[in-house]
């Protein structure tokens, strides 16, 4: 291969040219052109006019128009019509479950009655913002006359989708010229259950892609623009490399043919991978593209390897920068192809544009830079792109709601449940006095912390004992393999004995490895939580050791060890229902106490049923306080920021995003735990199919679908009562919001919980008094059975009613007689 220095700013690689063949066929496919009737065609794609469907879900208040006047170098499909209104009006689709490309065509010109000057709408897809739009505003910043807007939108639930264009002030109007929808492949854009997300450039943590992204660039590197026909069946339109982007202006042209292989075939049509800009000399190769500040950014960079004369792992080394951050020091494509010559492959990043005072707008800098080896001084081939994609991570409004009726916690009418909630809220009404007294009592306990200096001169800022090594290897019989009791990312935990004579105190050594992600700050920390912290459903901690730099906690033994090994992967016997639910209500109030009991917030940080311990009597105790932070302290902050750490599956998607611990942080990971008690399945199976391999998305999609009962562990079927059953996914799905200030606190699921309990046992109280109708009045384990799967009515209402009704003011009587006792 022979390689010239060239003016064109164009890498072109020779091939021989196939036909081009759709690799992927949408299930769900809407191009609609608005404001008109029939079909048009306009050199691309067909369109089909919404006044004849039934899409636009009311057509009165709206207008459909020509422009005023319309410039010849417009196509006129489909702008030369739109849809207009006042008022708000909405589209809705009906489709699959999955991504979806949402596109919407404007053009911002004049309409009759509708001045360009007015128009000023927002456009949301049911939990999503997709765009605030202002036609003078819009057109000046982007310098065009028509503007396109394309969304990756995920559905979790099948159904429908809904655009909803709304003014957003009086006198304004909203409009739209055309619309798009179109199914997307699940893995195309991260948009699976993928719990490892892609890598957050400068930080030592992943963003995970779940709901929503906006296309802000898609550009065939060094080759001419493709227009959406050409492409992969998903109608993308590849721009030209222009001018603009490159900051350094120089490239070879290499000559070559080789096969090139795309594996799925629609991630990118083969053109993109057919040109290519490179360098010849060893200077870095720089783009830079205009965003807004403020915002997380997927960046998508598409490669493939087809110089003839690079054949080996290692004679290309490149590094890639981000916004000036290093996303990746040593890029080498064939090692990604795993040697595969003319085998495309992406690599994906996601880089966070912070806020600039002065600009809104600022540069995404994407930057090729030769490798130099500081050990041989090895010189590397040139670096080079393919093809890349920008997409802004915007931020949503609040969960995507269930789009189904069939979902399991829909009422359509004044049930029992309804009842018994309206009892429950006016109990806490009642109360509220009393828990006011309560919290304000525990509040008075203020916690102290104190800075720290390196572990073997460190004690902690409240008494805490200290055990000697001596002691601690007498313990546990010098560390003795026969000792260990559990096994962790952090090291070794030992079952050990302190004390003399012939009843010593069972103990837990837990022994912190030297190379262990908890390492010295973890340890102080913990000690520091803990020493002050005592709460029936907090795991106790008695002493450390740091003697001969050991880093060794001892805590109270728990017999029963972790919850976990008592709900999968185990020969322990299965654990029942009511069970399960007191030990879900104990570690709640475990949790609430490090919210509430206190001074400040204490963030766990760290939530998973591993890290629920259970006593001898099955008392749930939260334990490992590592990681444990101390929330906001300024009112004027509702969260804390810090790099993310804790446990994948569990983590809350909001905090991966953005870096903003709160405590409902906790709350998140709490209801991944209700759901891993439930379904005895692991938060994450990486060997499943890829809907289920995060049980996070998999129940908020079984409950949007209303098929939550079919996840559930089969040794509970038929011995959870459908109310109870009902409240607990409640209060679970509640917990796996995405908007964290739309998850309930502690507390309240601590009462949701405790009312769930009421509802299991009520039930079971009516099947112990006979109070079955249906002809269902023996008692016993199998027509228990039958008659819950009867649903709600298979029980004698009344009956019921009558029960709660007792035991709430049973509880009320006793609280406010001991309340008034200590008030004395």
């Amino acid at each position: 291969m022979r390689f010239n220095s060239i003016t064109s700013l164009t890498l072109l690689l020779v091939f021989n040219l196939s036909t081009h063949l759709e690799a992927y066929t949408p299930q769900d496919k809407f191009t609609i052109s608005c404001g008109t009737i029939g079909k048009s065609f306009d050199g691309e794609r067909t369109w089909m006019g919404d006044s004849d469907t039934t899409y636009l879900s009311t057509q009165e208040g709206t207008v459909s128009a020509k422009p005023t006047t319309q410039s010849p170098s417009i196509n006129q499909v489909p702008y030369n019509t739109a849809r207009l209104s006042r008022s708000q009006f909405n589209y809705t689709f009906p489709v699959t479950t999955g991504p979806k490309f949402v596109r919407l065509f404007f053009y911002p010109t004049s309409y009759p009655s509708f001045p360009r000057t007015h128009a000023s709408f927002s456009v949301q897809s049911d939990q999503f913002t997709l765009h605030l739009f202002n036609a003078s505003i819009n057109i000046d910043a982007e310098n065009t006359e028509t503007i396109f807007k394309e969304y990756v939108v995920h559905l979790y639930g099948a159904g429908r989708l809904n655009l909803i264009f709304t003014p957003s002030r009086q006198n304004s109007y909203a409009f739209v010229n055309g619309i798009e929808v179109l199914s997307v492949p699940i893995e195309l854009y991260n948009m699976s259950p993928n719990p490892v997300g892609i890598p957050f450039v400068g930080r030592p943590s992943n963003v995970i892609i779940s709901y929503m992204l906006e296309t802000e660039y898609r550009i065939n590197v060094g080759g001419q623009e493709i227009s959406a026909p050409n492409d992969s069946g998903l109608f993308r339109k590849w721009a030209a490399d222009e001018e603009d982007y490159l900051i350094k202006q120089s490239s070879t042209e290499l000559n070559g043919k080789i096969n090139i292989t795309v594996d799925p075939d629609y991630m990118a049509p083969k053109q993109v991978y057919k040109t290519a800009r490179t360098k010849a000399t060893l200077n870095n190769l720089t783009w830079e593209f205009s965003v807004d500040s403020n915002f997380i950014y997927m960046v998508r960079l598409h490669f493939c390897e087809l110089d003839p004369n690079i054949n080996n792992i290692g004679e290309r080394v490149f590094s890639i920068f981000l916004a000036s951050e290093l996303a990746e020091e040593q890029a080498d494509v064939l090692r990604w192809s795993q040697k595969h010559k003319g085998l495309a492959v992406q690599r994906d990043y996601a880089v966070l544009l912070p806020h600039n005072d002065t600009q809104k707008k600022v540069n995404l800098s994407i930057q090729m830079q030769s490798y130099e080896s500081a050990n041989d001084n090895k010189k590397y081939s040139h670096p080079f792109l393919s093809g890349l994609e920008i997409f802004k991570i915007p931020e949503y409004d609040r969960e995507p709601q269930p789009q189904s009726s069939s979902s399991i916690v829909v009422k359509s009418r004044w049930s029992i449940i309804d009842f018994l909630a309206a009892v429950a809220s006016s109990a806490c009404v009642v109360l509220t006095p009393f828990a006011i007294i309560y919290v304000y009592r525990r509040a008075s306990g203020q916690l102290s912390f104190s800075a720290t200096k390196s572990t073997n001169s460190w004690k902690p800022s409240v008494p805490c004992r200290r055990f000697s090594i001596t002691e601690i290897k007498a313990a546990t019989d010098n560390f003795d393999e026969a000792f260990i009791v559990g096994v962790g990312g952090f090291g070794h935990v030992y079952k050990g004995y302190i004390g003399r004579g012939d009843d010593p105190t069972t103990v837990a050594i837990k022994r912190l490895k030297q190379d262990s992600q908890q390492g010295p700050r973890e340890f102080k920390n913990e000690i520091e939580m803990l020493a002050q912290l005592r709460h029936l459903h907090l795991v106790s901690l008695i002493g450390y050791c740091n003697d001969d730099d050991e880093m060794i906690l001892v805590y109270d033994f728990m017999t029963r060890g972790n919850l976990r090994r008592h709900l999968y992967d185990t020969d322990n016997p299965p654990l029942s229902w009511k069970q399960r639910l007191h030990i879900c209500i104990g570690a709640a109030r475990g949790l609430q106490f490090l919210h509430t009991g206190a001074k400040h917030v204490i963030i766990h940080h760290d939530v998973k049923t591993t890290n629920i311990l259970l006593d001898e009597k099955w008392v749930a105790k939260v334990s490992d306080l590592g990681l444990s932070s101390i929330g906001p302290t300024d009112i004027s902050n509702a969260h804390i920021n810090t790099v993310v750490k804790g446990s994948f599956g569990y983590l809350d998607p909001e905090y991966c995003i953005r870096n903003r611990l709160t405590e409902k942080s906790d709350v998140y990971s709490f209801g991944v735990v209700l759901f891993e008690i439930v379904c005895a399945r692991p938060p994450l199976i990486h060997t499943t199919e890829m809907q289920q391999v995060s049980l996070a998305n998999w129940v908020r999609h079984c409950h949007k679908s209303g098929i939550l009962t079919q996840i559930v562990d089969p040794t509970l079927k038929g011995r959870i009562a459908p109310e109870c059953f009902n409240k607990f996914c409640e209060i679970g799905v509640s917990c796996l919001l995405e908007d964290g200030t739309q998850r309930p606190s502690m507390s309240e699921v601590v009462s949701e919980l405790e009312f769930a309990l009421q509802l299991q046992e009520s039930v079971e109280q009516c099947q112990s008094d006979g109070m079955v109708t249906d002809g269902v009045h023996e008692k016993g384990e199998d027509n228990r059975k039958h008659a819950f799967k009867r649903g709600n009515h298979g029980y004698c209402e009344l009956g019921l009613m009558h029960y709660l009704l007792k035991k709430v003011s049973s509880r009320l009587y006793e609280l406010i007689d001991v309340r008034l006792r200590e008030s004395n």
